[in-house]
């Protein structure tokens, strides 16, 4: 793997096991000399990963949008910072970039990244890893809806396997390189989007 997409919360939340997760993220990177994309901001988590990152001597590539720029404080010592034009834009770029999606806690820009990412996998547009890293369980209720919907019919159970998740990134990480994405419910041609 080249790189690795990272999708967690532009705050810190409120365990210190987020940040320390986060921090073990960058710097395993960094070891592993894979390349770290983010969404370009220096604070939250992400911001936590992307200095751990740079500071073991890592590459990391930001992307945010004009809009954010400012809000979030774009992170001003990265490897590369790609500034687009609009959120869509930024997923696709991030998407583009990356050979894998890690999901640590965050909150609803969190959430839209990863389902986006989910659904894409779905469709057949890409057949890379998705994986929750649930720190703490934070993502166990997510874990338990995603099966609720299975049960009920609104999702196959390949495509719900398209999402792995541990509670370790040492559990995590062997799961990402041997993954396997199910085959997609409908292709659809990735140059379409």
């Amino acid at each position: 793997m080249k790189n690795i997409c990272l999708y967690c919360g532009s705050s810190m939340g409120a365990r210190a096991q987020y940040r320390a997760a986060a921090a073990e993220f960058g710097l395993f990177l960094a070891q592993q000399g894979i390349g770290l994309v983010y969404g370009g901001g220096h604070v939250g988590l992400m911001g936590v990963a992307a200095d751990a990152c740079l500071g073991a001597g890592g590459r990391v590539i930001g992307v945010i949008p004009e809009t954010l720029l400012r809000w979030e404080v774009a992170h001003k010592g990265l490897s590369e910072l790609h500034v687009v034009a609009s959120m869509h834009a930024r997923k696709a770029m991030m998407a583009d970039l990356s050979d894998a999606f890690v999901a640590l806690p965050g909150g609803f820009g969190t959430f839209d990244e990863l389902f986006e990412i989910l659904t894409w996998a779905q469709l057949g547009i890409h057949r890379k890893p998705i994986a929750l890293w649930n720190v703490v369980g934070y993502f166990d209720r997510l874990l338990a809806a995603l099966d609720v919907s299975v049960t009920e019919g609104f999702v196959r159970a390949p495509q719900r396997n398209n999402l792995i998740s541990a509670r370790t990134w040492h559990a995590l990480w062997p799961q990402i390189i041997s993954y396997r994405a199910a085959q997609a419910d409908v292709v659809v041609d990735p140059r379409a989007r």
